[in-house]
């Protein structure tokens, strides 16, 4: 085997078994930091020795074995953890006898059970939210530190400090190695969870910062991440809603730019260029949502409104009347000036665009709005529709100002050239 496809199988390996390596030597441990010290440790052992030894045919569970091997090694060093050396021994004499569960499966009985509870650490309440996406996406998303602080543009020092230190504030907060039972705490946390997953999707599919309009591996990141989740939580609406809302988003990625990476806006996008099959997962997400029996929530209501452009072959044939009611029902769930924002889009497709300007400037002087760039992106749109050029060019001028991503700038200094230019020949 060569270095390069040694590598290779490597990465593949990590990507696939990093959470489950994790979330397997955590529940032995007891300790989060503990447990990716000792993957990263299999992980440098494969690697020195697969290029001899070939890569073995489960890959997963000898990455676990030498993982365990290390922390005995490290138990033995450290008196006071003795009992958990006698645990992890016993495990690895079953090995050396040829029984160890681990050897004969990757994933065994308990392996759903510590990934779910190493989704519920990783976005504990006790962490602040850049920590929490940085902590799943190495932990459960298996990206190295590099790649995390690539896909967010952040110095990687920043990313890697942000690691540490949640992992810290984890250890220091005693934050248990479970899921919270059944009831109130659940869903508070359950909500953290969807939380960072779709704030991962979001900087994904329109990336806050930098001079690319997305970053589509973040996307496909976050979907896989959502897509594990519904697995291990198959009786939660919300988890389905969610993946249903990022399997109809991605299916829009591949027609949202040209080809030399200017952004293409909803209503001009060719549809042809759409995945179907994406869409159809989707809409799948939100059957199985909905016969769960509950009133759907806030993701299950986004993917609806997001279902509404999906089924629509044509612009035209949008439902904007059922998204702007699916939009009202979401402002009485959470109620959030952003989302009136959307709303007013939908309502002056319905009822034209005085009636959306209108929504648009009941809300305008929200603080949660102050730095928003497309609330005067929205309300240019809705002016240059009302034949109002002049205020139309101002509010495209005010948004690529308030833009931090270049794309979205350059498209309204765009528009806003184009508004100058149908003022001037008006």
């Amino acid at each position: 085997m060569t270095d390069s496809t040694t590598a290779e199988a490597v990465e593949s390996v990590v990507r696939i078994e990093f959470p489950r390596l994790v979330a397997g030597l955590a529940r032995y441990t007891g300790d989060v930091g503990l447990a990716e010290d000792l993957a990263q440790d299999a992980v440098v052992a494969a690697l020195e020795q697969w290029p001899d030894s070939g890569v073995p045919r489960n890959a997963g569970a000898w990455l676990m074995s030498v993982a365990k091997r290390r922390a005995i090694d490290l138990f033995r060093r450290n008196r006071r953890l003795e009992r958990k050396y006698a645990e992890i021994g016993r495990d690895l004499a079953s090995a050396e006898a040829g029984h160890d569960p681990d050897l004969e499966r990757v994933v065994d009985d308990d392996i759903d059970d510590d990934l779910l509870r190493l989704v519920f650490v990783a976005c504990h309440p006790v962490l602040p939210m850049p920590s929490r996406a940085a902590l799943t996406l190495r932990m459960l998303g298996g990206l190295s530190t590099t790649e995390v602080a690539r896909a967010y543009l952040v110095p990687e020092p920043t990313i890697a400090q942000r690691i540490v230190r949640a992992k810290k504030a984890i250890a220091k907060a005693n934050v248990p190695f479970e899921v919270p039972a059944a009831g109130a705490e659940r869903t508070a946390r359950l909500d953290a969870v969807l939380e960072v997953v779709y704030l991962i999707y979001n900087e994904g599919y329109s990336a806050t910062a930098g001079e690319d309009w997305m970053r589509p591996a973040l996307c496909s990141d976050a979907l896989r991440l959502g897509r594990v989740l519904a697995e291990l939580m198959p009786e939660e609406p919300e988890v389905h809603g969610l993946v249903a809302l990022m399997e109809i988003q991605s299916s829009r990625l591949p027609a949202r730019t040209a080809p030399d990476g200017t952004p293409i806006l909803l209503l001009d996008q060719d549809r042809t260029r759409w995945d179907r099959l994406l869409i159809n997962r989707g809409l799948a997400a939100i059957a199985r949502g909905h016969a769960l029996g509950a009133a759907a929530g806030p993701y299950l209501l986004q993917a609806e409104i997001a279902a509404c452009h999906a089924r629509a072959f044509h612009a035209e044939e949008t439902e904007w009347a059922r998204m702007a009611g699916l939009y009202a029902e979401l402002a009485a769930l959470r109620p959030s000036p952003v989302i009136e924002l959307n709303r007013a889009v939908a309502v002056s497709m319905v009822a034209g665009p005085q009636a959306g300007l209108d929504l648009v400037d009941a809300i305008a002087h929200s603080k949660e709005l102050a730095s928003y760039h497309l609330l005067p992106s929205v309300r240019g749109d809705l002016l240059e529709k009302l034949g109002r050029f002049d205020e139309a060019r101002v509010e495209f001028e005010r948004a690529a100002a308030l833009s931090t991503n270049g794309r979205e700038r350059e498209l309204s200094q765009a528009r806003a050239r184009a508004a100058a230019g149908a003022g001037r020949s008006g």
